[in-house]
């Protein structure tokens, strides 16, 4: 998996704090979606490697960073630029969905 997990003590330093976009997907283990696109964001961690970080939050094990960004369905993956949550896509999408949004922001 490319994907490195994100927790709440890591979260400033990984993804706030990051100079380069960041794309998060929070998920959970017994998620189908979420097991349904994880080849494809393995897949966009390659094409998008040295330009966009790629990083997940387990919503169990880190529910307050998933309440602080509204989280409300999983899968959710959110793009942060600069520490601002910049955009988000809710639910299992086609990858052209998710490429779209990350090359707005790289």
């Amino acid at each position: 998996m490319i994907f490195a997990g994100v927790t709440e003590a890591t979260w400033d330093s990984l993804v706030l704090e990051s100079s380069s976009p960041v794309l998060v997907e929070f998920w959970a283990p017994w998620c189908g979606p979420c097991r349904m696109i994880h080849p494809l964001k393995d897949k966009l961690a390659k094409q998008y490697a040295g330009k966009l970080n790629c990083y997940k939050v387990n919503t169990d094990e880190s529910p307050s960073i998933a309440t602080k960004y509204g989280i409300r369905s999983i899968p959710t993956v959110m793009i942060f630029k600069n520490g601002e949550k910049k955009d988000a896509i809710v639910g299992a999408v086609p990858e052209s969905t998710l490429t779209t949004s990350i090359e707005k922001f790289l």
